[in-house]
């Protein structure tokens, strides 16, 4: 992204700026009023300046003054009058060929502009740690998405160290991470919680208990990925067990989560997965919920202050809203 950006400077320093090219810009604007373009095109269109003025409700004098003073502006005519109307000069087809485009190119900025202001279209570039399986992260998502159909979410896995480099490089918009610890140079925004999770083969004893607690855990091998969330969740393990004065046994493998699970359905081990895990189904696995509220931990969003990408402002906005409605679809059961 900085090579891109020192690429752009330098090749404005090699150029030169739009406003000091070789035209003849007047201090106080553009060498003609554009609105004479409009009657231009109109005029060539309809084939007499009154029926211009009729067709955009302004006077004939106007329409009429204004295409004068275009045409001594540039310097030659582009209308030929008669007294049944008008009709353009071959200077005029040619003035009109090689404007329409750059006309059209003016139009489509300002509706593309018009349209990132008001979050029709657009990126916003998400960070992730955890599934989309199921759970508020793919409801808020899937909710957006279908809000703002016009705007691209590029969904990028990744582990917590990354996404800030990122996030602060401008190069994501915001990602999602476990805790709600303030982090230097971005804002936060809890947007809801998740109830810890163990893995277990189904072979396990602890597979017919339908919720677990840390003292049943002790003396099991855990595995976590080498990748994140990896270490975060050995972290996590050592912190909660430390309680019972046993140094657990973890692993770490050279895999992917989802391989993770696998092996984990084979008996090598048991680990930690957030509850967005339930939706997924995986033979020979299951889930139970740690008992302890120390194990329901809160979920944020993180992003630079300095972002002003107004697709990704609107994501966040409509992030909150839709926690209250979800907050209360959870409180009804739904």
């Amino acid at each position: 992204m900085e090579q891109e950006y020192q690429g752009r400077l330098k090749s404005r320093v090699n150029n030169p700026p739009s406003w000091e090219r070789p035209v003849q810009w007047p201090e106080t604007g553009l060498p003609f009023d554009l609105r004479a373009v409009r009657y231009v095109l109109a005029a060539a269109e309809l084939l007499s300046f009154s029926k211009v003025a009729l067709a955009l409700d302004i006077k004939v004098s106007t329409v009429s003054r204004s295409i004068r003073d275009l045409e001594d502006s540039i310097g030659v005519s582009l209308f030929e009058r008669t007294t049944m109307g008008v009709r353009l000069t071959d200077a005029g087809s040619r003035f009109l060929d090689d404007i329409l485009p750059a006309i059209f190119q003016i139009e489509n900025a300002i509706h593309h502009a018009g349209s990132a202001g008001r979050v029709e279209e657009g990126v916003v570039r998400i960070g992730i740690l955890t599934t989309l399986a199921g759970g508020f992260l793919r409801d808020v998502i899937a909710g957006y998405r279908q809000e703002f159909d016009g705007v691209r979410l590029q969904i990028r896995d990744g582990g917590r160290r990354e996404h800030l480099r990122a996030i602060r490089a401008r190069d994501l918009d915001i990602a999602f991470f476990t805790g709600n610890g303030a982090i230097d140079d971005c804002d936060l925004l809890e947007l809801w919680q998740e109830r810890v999770h163990v893995a277990i083969s189904a072979a396990h004893p602890l597979a017919r208990e339908p919720e677990l607690d840390w003292p049943q855990l002790k003396g099991e091998r855990f595995i976590v990925p080498s990748q994140e969330p990896g270490p975060e969740v050995h972290d996590y393990i050592i912190r909660r067990i430390a309680d019972y004065s046993t140094y657990p046994d973890i692993g770490f493998r050279p895999v992917l989560l989802e391989t993770l699970m696998h092996l984990v359905a084979m008996g090598e081990g048991i680990t930690l997965v957030s509850e967005g895990w339930t939706r997924i189904a995986c033979p020979d696995l299951v889930l139970r919920p740690l008992t302890s509220a120390q194990d329901i931990v809160p979920m944020s969003a993180v992003w630079s202050p300095q972002n002003d990408n107004p697709a990704m402002r609107r994501f966040i906005s409509f992030a909150q809203s839709f926690r209250r409605q979800w907050r209360r679809a959870v409180a009804a059961g739904g």
